[in-house]
């Protein structure tokens, strides 16, 4: 099931109905189950992968707990630690490393035929946070096994996150959650303009983009750039999308999810970028990776080694394949250069007298950011590693018009998307969006609304297509 379907228009009001007229501890049931039907609807095979995850978390947890002041607790934190990680190897990086072993020791090795099970990399990584923190004694152990397997399966989140931390989402569900009008009204807009951004601008964004990155050959390097910035905002429609309806939909039951995406693209350095684009996960991986592979307690060699590392084991949790992982590297990469570069970029602001227009000097800043985002993009899209590097040759050689306009309506709705996304962007840069619109006349928020609706039914794309982010 996915958020910009029939079957979740349909499922979300009977499950939410039913929700607002039952007491508490049925409620708790009631999202349980409809966790584990959302999760089913996909492949009830599933379920079984989740469920193995949260009965080894839960129970490794609590034996943590018991034998604290003992070594015995290491070894079941090792217990929870290796089986999840174990679980994600098998399903997700298994074939791809028995492939890549056969390209380097020219061996054949046979495939294993094993779906990548939707979500898996979200759940384990929400599953083993909540462990190692109770490890660290930053969070109590949870001893209500349903309430820990609702926090691991809660459908709003649970297949593209946000990746909830136990400390924040656990104590939300003993907590008596009444009807409250405005938080309904705002998880609602934020549901509206979520799917506004996925089924009006990611979706029609991909079918330009789709056209061109699985035909390389037959395009030139200015549409392949053109369909390399598209895809800019095509992932963050698609991923941002995602959240806003996940955030909006946990809201209009009374729970509050973490905010996964701050406007990413008007960041002035690249460390900022990654403090405003999927938030959750660039914080669990400087929590649960960066930090304890010693972060920037150490010489300076070793800080970078410990960045790039952080950088390409996120870009292998993106996805099993060598672009990836590339572009997991380019940003570690981007990383280091920046912290040596920074003071240089400042004298030279000063030499050019920059500082005295700040304005002008951000503008610089976003500009350069979001282009250096974009070039690694094109190995995140890419469909191989050759591929990455036909379009990068292409794009600095091949400055003809061959295939531009794919189709003129297609274009023209989505610079318009893209434009209007901007705009979101700017307006919600420092209060969000919500706010913005709580300060507005009641004319002019319902108007929005109803514009906004009538796009989404006007223009919007409604073939169910799935999120990006559901292949991670």
């Amino acid at each position: 099931m996915v958020f910009n379907s029939l079957h979740f228009l349909i499922f979300l009001p009977i499950v939410l109905g039913i929700y607002l007229v039952i007491n508490q501890k049925s409620r708790l049931y009631l999202l349980l189950i409809a966790s584990y039907y959302f999760y089913m609807s996909w492949k009830s095979e599933y379920v079984i992968l989740i469920l193995s995850s949260t009965i080894i978390n839960f129970i490794s947890a609590i034996y943590i707990d018991k034998y604290r002041e003992k070594n015995i607790s290491k070894a079941w934190l090792s217990i929870g630690v290796i089986t999840s990680l174990g679980i994600l190897f098998v399903f997700k990086y298994l074939n791809f490393f028995t492939h890549s072993f056969s390209l380097l020791f020219d061996v054949s090795v046979n495939r294993f035929n094993l779906l990548l099970p939707v979500g898996i990399s979200f759940y384990t990584f929400q599953t083993l946070s909540y462990t190692i923190d109770v490890f660290r004694n930053k969070t109590r152990v949870e001893k209500n096994f349903f309430i820990f397997a609702l926090y691991v399966s809660f459908f709003p989140q649970l297949v593209a996150g946000p990746i909830e931390r136990s400390d924040r989402l656990l104590p939300q569900f003993y907590r008596e959650h009444s009807f409250k009008y405005k938080k309904f009204v705002n998880g609602l807009r934020m549901l509206l303009w979520g799917m506004f951004k996925k089924v009006v601008v990611a979706d029609r964004l991909a079918t330009y983009v789709d056209v061109v990155y699985n035909n390389v050959p037959d395009h030139s390097g200015i549409t392949l750039l053109l369909a390399t910035y598209f895809f800019a905002f095509q992932i963050y429609c698609d991923f941002s999308g995602y959240s806003d309806i996940a955030i909006g939909t946990a809201k209009m039951f009374g729970y509050d999810l973490m905010t996964n995406f701050r406007t990413p693209y008007f960041s002035k350095t690249l460390k900022e970028f990654w403090s405003r684009w999927h938030i959750s996960l660039s914080t669990w991986f400087r929590d649960y990776f960066y930090i304890p592979i010693g972060g920037n307690r150490c010489s300076k060699l070793r800080q970078n080694f410990n960045l790039l590392s952080t950088f390409i084991v996120s870009g292998l949790w993106h996805g099993a394949n060598w672009t990836f992982i590339i572009w997991g590297a380019i940003h570690g990469i981007y990383q280091i250069f920046e912290r040596y570069s920074s003071k240089l970029f400042s004298r030279l602001s000063q030499t050019t007298r920059l500082n005295k227009v700040p304005y002008l000097q951000n503008m610089i800043s976003i500009f350069v950011v979001f282009n250096v985002v974009c070039f690694a993009w094109i190995f995140f899209r890419a469909n191989s590693v050759s591929d990455s590097f036909l379009i990068l040759r292409k794009i600095f050689t091949d400055i003809s018009l061959k295939n531009l306009f794919i189709d003129g309506k297609v274009m023209l709705l989505s610079i318009i998307g893209i434009l209007v996304t901007l705009l979101y962007d700017i307006l919600s840069f420092n209060i969000g969006f919500a706010g913005f619109l709580n300060k507005q006349t009641t004319i002019f928020r319902w108007s929005t609304y109803m514009l906004l609706t009538f796009i989404l039914l006007g223009i919007g794309f409604f073939g169910e297509s799935k999120f990006i982010y559901f292949q991670f």
